[in-house]
Formats: structure tokens, C-alpha cells, sequence
């Protein structure tokens, strides 16, 4: 009778130890990992119920008292009693959408670059590695890089156009200390690893015989990629997009160190200016008994405006995972 070596062995006792019969330690050690799951997700939405809670509840007495007006004014002066959080609100909107701009732009190139063969494969895992780590960076770190670069790189660009194009209201204010413009880009690059990287998914899982149909059409390669697969990719590309405008909304000491810190309204890309997480750092410390609720009234607005981008795009990304999964199936 021949002898069975010793891999077919282990072999034959792994199958025979999965084809039994589960014993009553396995159906508690189930049940038990299954309830475990159940009360971590219970616990998750049970502390994004107690933020909403607690926020709402500090900044109720601003709520009663000031309202929805406290949002339309643009007046912070604590020594003299005045409130305004809308140009924080306009500076963490306009910052994050400039951001989201020229993010979208860089991180959707690399995208391409690392699923459409531009690139050998060693070089491509290289650039996806670097791209990667740039979400590893400390905000802090980010922040006095643009002091020390970014902003006296810009500084010349923005006197020359301030010179000749003055008279252009985005023009109109040279740069200072800090400005929305480097505030803009390097928020660009805090957030440029989260769509490059669901950018870059979405534009994997596209059916290669669609590029392949495309391809055997007479596309030429550009087409393919411009009139093709970024359109059937595009459910996943604007859910990278509104990801990465969630987080550059929440964004802090980066912005609270190049923005500018100024509490006022202007058309200028190099005017300084204020956004609702800077406000509230640079703030809270010294805050006294009046500002602390209007300060609470911020990151209430702040929490709820990044809940929302971040629900919908969820729901975006859970909707484009199902039509991709349907062509998949067919």
C-alpha cells in the first residue's frame, strides 16, 4: 500500500476537521462574535449620538438667544459683545472647495497614471507608496511647510498680479502673512491621498472588456480614457470627491496657521481669512463665559455641514459599488 507524505496528510486532516459537524463551542464562539460586532456597531452610532447631544446641549444658550442670526453676521469682536461666524463659515466652505479643486485635478491624474500602464510596475507601486504616506504627515508639519515655502512662493505671484490685475476683485489684496491661496493648496495636498486612493479604485474596477470594446471601436488611448472609463467611473470619483472635501472641512491647525486668522469678507484668493475650526482653537483657550456657547454654536454648525458630506458621499460610493457590481455579474 503506498505511503501518503506528509502534505497530503495535513492535507486530508484540515478538510476532515472543516467537514465536521460544528460542536456547541463553535455555535457560542459564533453567537458571541456576532453579538461583539452587533455592540461595536451599537456603540459607534451610540457616541455619534452623544457628540450631537453634548454640543447641542453647550451650545444651546447661543442657539435661544442669537439663533440663525449668528450665522448671517460677520462681526466678531468678544470685547464688544459682537458675534459673527459668517466669515469663518464662507473662509471653511471656499477654502475646501478651492482645495477640493486642485485636488481633484492632481489626484485623478495620478489615478490614471497607476491603473492605465503609464508606468512600470515597480515605479508605480513606488508612486502610490509616496502618495500614501503624505496622509501620514502631522498637520502641524504641513502647516509650517507652507509658512516657510508656500507663502513666500506665492508672495511675488500675488504682488504681480495685484500690480497689473488689481482692478480683478480676486486680485484686488496682495498677500500678507497668511491668505486663502496657500491656505487652499496645501489643503489640497492634506487631502490629495484620499482621492487619489478612491479615485484610483474606482477607475481599477472598471471592466477591463470595456476598455477593450472601446479600444477595438478605433478610441484611441486618451479617448478611451477621457470618454470611457472615467464616465463609468465617475460614481466612485465623485464619492472620492465629496470624501475629501468632508475632510477638508474638519481641518485645523493647518488652516488656523496659514489662513490668516482675519474675521472679515473679501473676493481676494490672497486676502487673509477665517474658518470655523481655526476660530475655534484659536478661541477657546481664552474664551470667557459669553463666547464659549457661540463658540460651541460653530463646531455644532461644523460638525453638522461634515456629517452631511460625508453621508451623502457613502451613499454615492455604496451606489456606484452596486451598478459595478451588477456589470460584473452580467
Amino acid at each position: 500500500m503506498p505511503r501518503l507524505d506528509e502534505s497530503k496528510i495535513a492535507v486530508m486532516a484540515a478538510v476532515k476537521q472543516v467537514a465536521r459537524a460544528p460542536t456547541k463551542l463553535d455555535y457560542l464562539v459564533d453567537r458571541s462574535l456576532r453579538y461583539f460586532t452587533y455592540g461595536v456597531a451599537g456603540l459607534s452610532i451610540a457616541i455619534v449620538v452623544v457628540i450631537l447631544y453634548t454640543v447641542f446641549r453647550d451650545a444651546w444658550p447661543s442657539i435661544s438667544q442669537d439663533g440663525l442670526s449668528l450665522m448671517t453676521k460677520s462681526n466678531w469682536d468678544p470685547n464688544q459683545g459682537h458675534f459673527g461666524l459668517q466669515p469663518a463659515i464662507v473662509g471653511t466652505l471656499v477654502s475646501s472647495l478651492l482645495a477640493l479643486l486642485v485636488a481633484t485635478v492632481l489626484g485623478l491624474a495620478i489615478a490614471i497614471v497607476l491603473t492605465q500602464d503609464f508606468l512600470p510596475q515597480q515605479l508605480a507601486v513606488i508612486l502610490k507608496n509616496i502618495v500614501d504616506l503624505l496622509a501620514a504627515i502631522p498637520s502641524v508639519v504641513y502647516g509650517l511647510w507652507g509658512l516657510s515655502a508656500i507663502t513666500p512662493l506665492l508672495r511675488p505671484l500675488a504682488e504681480f498680479l495685484n500690480a497689473r490685475l488689481g482692478w480683478i476683485p480676486i486680485f484686488s489684496t496682495p498677500l500678507g502673512v497668511g491668505g486663502l491661496a496657500p491656505a487652499a493648496l496645501v489643503l489640497a495636498i492634506m487631502i490629495l491621498p484620499t482621492i487619489a486612493a478612491i479615485s484610483r479604485d474606482a477607475l481599477a474596477a472598471v471592466h477591463p472588456r470595456i476598455k477593450e470594446a472601446a479600444l477595438g471601436l478605433g478610441a484611441t488611448r486618451w479617448e478611451t480614457i477621457l470618454g470611457v472609463i472615467i464616465p463609468t467611473a465617475s460614481g466612485g470619483i465623485i464619492g472620492a470627491m465629496i470624501l475629501g472635501f468632508g475632510r477638508a472641512l474638519g481641518e485645523t491647525m493647518a488652516l488656523a496657521m496659514l489662513m490668516g486668522n482675519r474675521n472679515d469678507l473679501s473676493w481676494s484668493i490672497f486676502a487673509p481669512g477665517n474658518t470655523l475650526a481655526a476660530l475655534i482653537a484659536n478661541n477657546y483657550k481664552e474664551a470667557g463665559r459669553d463666547m464659549i456657547p457661540r463658540l460651541i454654536y460653530a463646531a455644532l454648525i461644523l460638525l453638522l455641514i461634515t456629517l452631511l458630506v460625508n453621508i451623502v458621499g457613502t451613499l454615492v460610493l455604496q451606489r456606484t459599488a452596486r451598478k459595478l457590481g451588477g456589470a460584473r455579474k452580467q
